[in-house]
């Protein structure tokens, strides 16, 4: 019987994984398992004697078989193995598929090993496997099956974001700051805290993919004090219901917060003007507040004042003399001195910069000879 699973690492724990889920497949364990030397289950060669890797022989003894290492440079041990396993793997399974990714890979590979290698005529025993299989020879899996999924621990930074296999994973922001624990397998990585689960992704085995951070990110949100209404914002809302749009209003209420005011202090100052107003009178300043891109309690509060106390136009002024009240004057045009001045200014302009001419003598310098006395 043959079992078969693609893997992207060669670590102990996917080495582990790996036994495991042929356990879970054929429903039992082996008495002995042999292997080919390599690093993950055998230590060193000394001799005949054989040092198993500490890790990997405390599995063996939990999972309770007998492992068993290859002589070195002795082929014939293992030549049924890869000449018959994994040449027919390769000759038979791999050629001309197409796969979307390592679990599709693995789904092909459950169903060629049910479906065909398991079923064939074996040329060695001319039995087919699932027919020659003796499950009862096999030993009881254990009751509770041991945690050997890759586990690290990983600071969460300030972007709620942890470091993982290349990958970021984004957990609640209130982990921010802490260090937590993740166990991944070949489909899932799972995040804790100490024992407890927070958020469970499947496994990315790209590179350079971040995961979870629109799920976060938006409850975050929502915990911070400007993205949520306070008390006193649904109380204005609840006074202004029926008499301004809900959408106008948290416009209006967001444009004052882009200013440099105090929102808190605004909805305050709102509120009072309610009071004092009433609803109607400050859903209709609102309005005309954002009409005019005023955004504040204060200019909400002077269109309420002149609405309430309304200008009176004054009477024109009355002199003694009532000929003088009849008097009307003639429209006048600014025309004509606009022209004179730019007149002037052309004049100005065009004089040619020359020296000033000599003055004429006013009588105190002395006569010169030529000139008559």
């Amino acid at each position: 019987m043959q079992y078969l699973e693609f893997t992207h690492s060669q670590s102990f724990e996917t080495f582990v994984r790996c036994h495991i889920h042929a356990f879970q497949k054929l429903n039992g364990i082996a008495r002995e398992i042999w292997y080919d030397n390599l690093a993950t289950a055998v230590a060193e060669h000394d001799g005949r004697l054989v040092r198993f890797n500490p890790r990997f022989l405390a599995f063996a003894r939990e999972f309770n078989f007998y492992p068993r290492a290859c002589n070195q440079a002795s082929g014939w041990e293992k030549g049924k193995v890869e000449r018959g396993g994994i040449g027919y793997v390769r000759q038979n399974f791999w050629p001309l598929r197409d796969f979307l990714d390592l679990h599709d890979v693995n789904r092909q590979g459950r169903e060629w090993l049910d479906q065909i290698a398991n079923r064939r005529l074996h040329s060695e025993t001319r039995e087919r496997p699932i027919d020659r299989f003796q499950p009862d020879a096999l030993r009881c899996l254990p009751v509770i099956t041991p945690d050997y999924r890759d586990t690290v621990e990983a600071l969460v930074h300030k972007d709620m974001r942890l470091q993982f296999d290349g990958n970021r994973y984004c957990v609640p922001h209130r982990f921010a700051g802490r260090r937590l624990t993740l166990k991944a397998n070949s489909s899932s990585v799972t995040i804790y805290e100490r024992v407890t689960e927070i958020v469970s992704y499947a496994r990315s085995w790209r590179r350079g993919q971040t995961l979870g951070a629109e799920r976060f990110e938006a409850e975050l949100a929502e915990f911070r004090p400007a993205a949520r209404r306070s008390r006193a914002q649904d109380r204005l809302f609840a006074f202004l219901d029926g008499l301004c749009s809900p959408v106008a209003l948290e416009a209006y209420l967001r444009d004052i917060a882009d200013s440099d005011r105090s929102l808190s202090r605004q909805i305050a100052e709102l509120l009072e003007l309610i009071r004092q107003y009433g609803p109607d009178a400050v859903a209709g300043a609102i309005e005309k507040a954002a009409t005019a891109r005023a955004f504040g309690a204060d200019y909400v509060a002077n269109i309420l004042r002149q609405q309430q106390c309304p200008r009176r136009e004054q009477p024109p002024l009355r002199l003694r003399d009532p000929r003088l009240n009849e008097l009307v004057t003639d429209p006048l045009s600014l025309l004509a001195y606009d022209a004179f001045i730019l007149s002037s200014a052309k004049e100005s302009d065009d004089a040619p910069g020359t020296e000033t001419s000599r003055s004429e003598s006013d009588g105190h310098e002395p006569p010169s000879g030529d000139d008559p006395l």
